[in-house]
């Protein structure tokens, strides 16, 4: 009989991805208390037009799973998360107390090209910061960012944080006359850039309505590695960046544009240093996108960070994590259906002590309940004979060390505890 298959770009977890997942949540979770950032979260299923008018249209219209309700009315699986964060404040706006700093892990939903690095349900990290409208606050997520990949083992010659600012892009397309309903063509263009080889990008934009001057202007302004010194905010975030400590990762980059319509000023991608990747998470200023949903003007900054591509540079990097399999730090064996028993109150005397305790359910060969334990991880095995009953001790087996002693049973979560002191517990 065929096995069913999963559905297109959607993933198992099976216990050492979900290990993984978990270990990398603890990552998120430990650096966004560290900069003071409360836990949220948001429906995943939301109205459509929370999206509509605010996240573009190629997000909306080409990648969001769009289906109607039992009263017809279109929803969404939720493809992003700052729509809904805004919607949450904007309900709450006179009972909160800003700025506001909220962060959140959990699933979205996009129909994409399933590939490398880009999946059609995946795990994402939102971080915001709504309330303040200056550039230190940008410089303040820009920090959480870098500090995560210090936190991640991941150094500055293998990813950076490039920025941008759409205000600066907004003057410097003016200066060669792209202006208006212009701007916001022209900025998907950018984004599309390193997407498309350059012959095709540059046919592209003649398409889209540029003069042959203007793509030789763009040209110009996307090669300008000096012109972020235009930029009061830009100059002022650079500054405060260098104040967090965190300098080494940040760099200028004009072809970040990001491709969300509501991004009003900076913006920021995180790639890997030598490009091999899409971006590993985006963000940038969003200082609207409160108001656009029925609250009032509130600023904002955040980004958002996918568990996909993290993972392959980790990978790629030699970063990844030694994880143990099993949560257990210990195996109490079954030696015989007479010793049963024993063994179940042993493992949970243990579990009693605060001892993570695994219990062999069957009294198979010793050998294949210690093959086990070895193969998830567990360490120590507790090896309880009708010999060792008699006397009144237990066989206390170390499969790191390979070695074991018989001991008193009265010493037996002595030395399991003295064992476990300094092992590795992720």
């Amino acid at each position: 009989m065929k096995i069913t298959s999963s559905v297109k770009g959607t993933r198992d977890y099976y216990p050492a991805e979900m290990g993984l997942r978990n270990w990398l949540y603890g990552k998120i979770r430990s650096v966004s208390r560290k900069f003071g950032y409360q836990e949220f979260d948001g429906p995943f299923l939301e109205n459509l037009e929370l999206y509509a008018a605010k996240s573009g249209e190629e997000l909306v219209k080409k990648q969001a799973f769009v289906f109607p309700d039992k009263s017809g009315d279109p929803i969404t699986l939720r493809p992003e998360l700052t729509p809904s964060l805004a919607r949450m404040v904007a309900q709450r706006i006179h009972q909160l107390s800003f700025p506001v700093r909220w962060w959140s892990f959990g699933p979205f939903w996009r129909y994409e090209t399933p590939q490398k690095g880009r999946t059609r349900e995946f795990f994402q990290w939102n971080i915001d910061l709504l309330g303040m409208e200056n550039p230190q606050a940008d410089a303040e997520l820009a920090a959480v960012a870098c500090e995560f990949f210090r936190d991640v083992a991941l150094t500055a010659r293998e990813v950076k944080l490039q920025v941008n600012n759409r205000r600066l892009m907004d003057s410097a397309l003016e200066a060669i006359g792209i202006r208006g309903e212009a701007v916001g063509g022209t900025f998907r263009l950018i984004d599309k850039k390193e997407k498309m080889k350059q012959p095709e990008w540059e046919a592209h934009a003649r398409e889209t309505g540029l003069t042959v001057d203007q793509v030789k202007g763009l040209m110009k302004i996307l090669n300008d590695l000096e012109l972020w010194k235009q930029s009061r905010e830009l100059v002022e975030f650079f500054d405060a960046v260098q104040a967090f400590g965190v300098s080494e990762y940040v760099e200028y980059n004009p072809a970040v544009i990001r491709g969300l319509d509501y991004y009003t000023g900076t913006v920021f991608e995180g790639r890997d240093a030598d490009g091999e990747f899409r971006a590993l998470l985006g963000g940038g200023r969003y200082d609207n996108l409160v108001a656009d949903v029925g609250g009032g003007k509130i600023p904002g900054v955040g980004f958002a960070m996918g568990d996909v591509v993290i993972g392959l540079i980790l990978k790629k990097n030699g970063k990844e994590p030694m994880l143990r399999i099993a949560p257990a730090d210990v195996l109490v064996t079954t030696f015989s259906a007479q010793e049963a028993t024993a063994s179940m109150e042993i493992s949970q005397s243990l579990r009693a002590a605060g001892i993570a305790a695994e219990w062999y359910p069957a009294p198979d060969r010793l050998p294949k309940q210690l093959k086990y334990a070895d193969a998830l991880g567990i360490r120590l095995a507790v090896i309880l004979g009708p010999d060792e009953i008699r006397q009144g001790k237990a066989t206390l087996k170390d499969l790191i060390r390979r070695e074991q002693a018989t001991i008193e049973r009265a010493d037996l979560l002595k030395e399991i505890s003295k064992r476990l002191v300094g092992s590795p517990c992720e």
